[in-house]
């Protein structure tokens, strides 16, 4: 729990204090409904609410100290107040200052997919030997940052920490809060091309974070993506590469699938080790491989980098295999973008025994190349002989025109999460795998929700 003072929070923020009552406080929220006696109540406002709304009830909870926009100083609270120029920008300050008061390892993860599974992965290794502090779910934002930030101990050894982006920019300002000294890139893809409109914009923006690692730090590269390997000359840092198909420090090979984990060996330093993770998919042997290199540079050995892959941790819906009565299906609909849906894809042919069904939702935020991207969705399920395809959304719709041109018999195309179960009830066979994915305003977990 980080206690601050009010000197400490004048320091860190540059605010003013235009009341003062409590000097000591004992946590800091954004959140009224979560404060407690001596917090502090940062207001912050969005496109869709206004933290100053919520003031008076966050003194009623037992906030004694209210962080303020400069233009409601006027507020006749009962309280410490501190009025700053930008609520949002405060509550960042105060996070990265807290956080300088732990000389530990930060390790920063970023990349167009995996971030979230990395980041757990990572975590799982280090725990074995090290009090290993994460982010929660993915809370990777300018928001969610802070807070991770803030939930730091000082029993903590080590901290895990995601960085997502929307823009050119976001990563850096992100780095500038945590203050990263290892950092991870797991690859670069057509994601965010509403706003950045190309690949070349998005691994300029992923590559905030590499530029981000002091040279004292690491940076572990995917030496598979050439966007990522590219990065590599744009830091002065250790870098460490990790890989199947290319030349890499940390190189898996002789990978074998299974339903529910996968086997694999892999080289380091000219040895080579023995590794099983509780995940399919190759693309989670490229994020295993990551985690497995951060391991090593923390002087992990090989029989703890397996203990801490053994007691995995994962957030959810992330590619969860789980029986359901008689059939497979693999939740995979937290999220979803061209990279992803091919990984997914590609995973449920490894996974399936028997028959292989595909439920995909829209992938949203593609701006001008959605059309196609969806279009080559189809082509991917074709490649890998899926029997029946089932889709939800107006974008979606391009998947099951192609899937159908490719020769896939079963198509359909519906209109919400209830003709999506209907279908599946009449269609499935005992045996059956499912895959379940979409962006994640699709919501495509719904399918689940009473299907039998």
């Amino acid at each position: 729990m980080p206690k601050f003072n009010l000197n400490e929070v004048l320091q860190a923020t540059g605010g003013e204090a235009l009341k003062v009552l409590a000097t000591e406080f004992s946590d800091i929220s954004t959140d009224s409904r979560k404060i407690l006696p001596d917090f502090i109540f940062v207001a912050l406002v969005g496109e869709n609410f206004d933290g100053h709304s919520f003031v008076d009830l966050a003194i009623e909870k037992g906030a004694t100290c209210i962080i303020v926009d400069k233009k409601h100083g006027n507020l006749q609270l009962n309280t410490t107040i501190i009025a700053v120029d930008n609520t949002l920008e405060a509550y960042q300050k105060i996070a990265c200052y807290y956080r300088r008061k732990f000389d530990i390892p930060i390790v920063a993860i970023t990349g167009s997919n995996g971030k979230t599974t990395t980041k757990d992965l990572t975590a799982g290794v280090l725990s074995s030997k090290y009090n290993v502090h994460k982010t929660n779910a993915n809370f990777n934002n300018e928001i969610g940052l802070p807070f991770t930030l803030l939930q730091m101990q000082h029993n903590h050894d080590i901290a895990v920490v995601e960085m997502g982006m929307r823009g050119i920019g976001h990563i850096k300002d992100l780095t500038i809060i945590a203050e990263p000294n290892i950092g991870i890139v797991t690859n670069v893809g057509e994601t965010h091309m509403e706003l950045l409109g190309n690949v070349d914009n998005i691994a300029k923006a992923k590559s905030e974070l590499v530029e981000a690692i002091p040279d004292n730090g690491l940076v572990i590269l995917n030496a598979d993506d050439e966007h990522v390997k590219k990065m590599s000359q744009r830091t002065k840092a250790k870098v460490i590469f990790f890989g199947i198909d290319n030349e890499a420090d940390v190189r898996a090979f002789d990978i074998k699938y299974f339903d529910t984990n996968t086997l694999f060996n892999y080289s380091y330093d000219g040895k080579i080790y023995k590794c099983k993770i509780p995940l399919v998919g190759k693309h989670n042997v490229y994020n295993a491989l990551a985690a497995i290199a951060v391991g090593l540079q923390m002087e992990l050995t090989q029989e703890e980098i397996q203990k801490g892959l053994d007691k995995l941790s994962l957030s959810a819906m992330r590619l969860a295999v789980m029986k359901v009565k008689e059939y497979t299906f693999i939740n995979d609909a937290y999220n979803a973008s061209p990279m992803s849906m091919k990984a997914a894809i590609e995973s449920l042919n490894t996974i399936a025994q028997k028959r292989k069904i595909a439920v995909l939702g829209d992938m949203l935020e593609l701006g001008s190349i959605a059309v196609e991207a969806h279009r080559k969705i189809g082509d991917i399920l074709a490649e890998n002989k899926i029997d029946m395809v089932v889709t939800l959304g107006e974008y979606a719709k391009n998947i099951a025109c192609q899937a159908r041109i490719k020769g896939i018999s079963e198509v359909y195309e519906a209109k919400d999460h209830d003709e999506i179960k209907s279908i599946l009830r009449m269609k499935l066979q005992i045996g059956d795998t499912v895959l379940l994915k979409g962006s994640r305003g699709m919501k495509m977990e719904k399918t689940l929700e009473g299907l039998f």
